[in-house]
């Protein structure tokens, strides 16, 4: 299988929700192939579709003061934060090709990062039998929330990075009460390389499903988009 991944730095999380909605557009009429957005939120909050606005725990008002936006997504689950030091993925991909199953395709991202932890940096991770994403000392450092449309996927996965972990007091994360949150950058007692940890991202997410990457670049991905407003 073939796989396309654009690295796109940080940008506005409605943009990205667009750039979402047209790939996903096009890959369900198979004029682009499969398709990885790696990218960064600034400071965000999204609701998804077993919202629960009491799980948001600052007055909204003090958050737009912030400069804090949050948005109702399709997305399952409850509240999520995103913001800087955090890598967001959003596999764009046709499931027929991955099993045309939803449970294995959200198996398969865990495993994803159950294994990069492992691999790269000696940190246990593995599941929670309760919710979904990667879990490491009770301890979320995974958030992954999907939705599928015609049997392709959109949204994803946001692993903590260097995240600023204080922003998620605003929130119980995905409507969790009994659960922490933690990052990389927590565990191993400083800053990470984001760039060095994107490439172990894509490398991980090629071997776990079985696929070709291929880096593309901003215009690349605007030729793709055939005229599509995205700049």
């Amino acid at each position: 299988m073939r796989l396309l991944v654009a690295a796109l730095d940080e940008i506005d999380y409605m943009e990205a929700l667009t750039l979402q909605e047209r790939l996903l557009q096009l890959r369900q009429q198979n004029r682009v192939p499969d398709i990885l957005l790696l990218l960064q939120h600034p400071p965000t909050l999204t609701l998804g579709t077993r919202e629960n606005r009491h799980n948001i725990l600052t007055p909204e008002g003090t958050l737009a003061r912030q400069g804090v936006k949050v948005y109702k997504i399709n997305r399952g689950g409850d509240v999520t934060y995103h913001g800087p030091g955090q890598i967001v993925g959003y596999p764009i991909l046709n499931l027929t090709g991955y099993g045309k199953s939803v449970r294995v395709y959200v198996d398969k991202l865990e495993e994803l990062f159950i294994q990069l932890l492992e691999a790269e940096y000696g940190i246990t991770a593995g599941r929670d039998s309760q919710y979904t994403g990667v879990w490491t000392g009770g301890e979320k450092i995974t958030a992954i929330g999907c939705a599928v449309k015609r049997w392709v996927t959109m949204h994803g996965f946001a692993f903590n990075v260097n995240t600023n972990l204080s922003h998620f007091k605003w929130i119980n994360p995905c409507g969790i009460t009994d659960r922490g949150v933690t990052s990389l950058q927590k565990i191993l007692g400083q800053p990470q390389d984001m760039g060095r940890v994107n490439q172990q991202v894509i490398s991980h997410f090629s071997r776990i499903f079985n696929c070709e990457t291929e880096l593309i670049d901003r215009p690349s991905l605007q030729n793709m988009l055939g005229g599509c407003a995205y700049e």
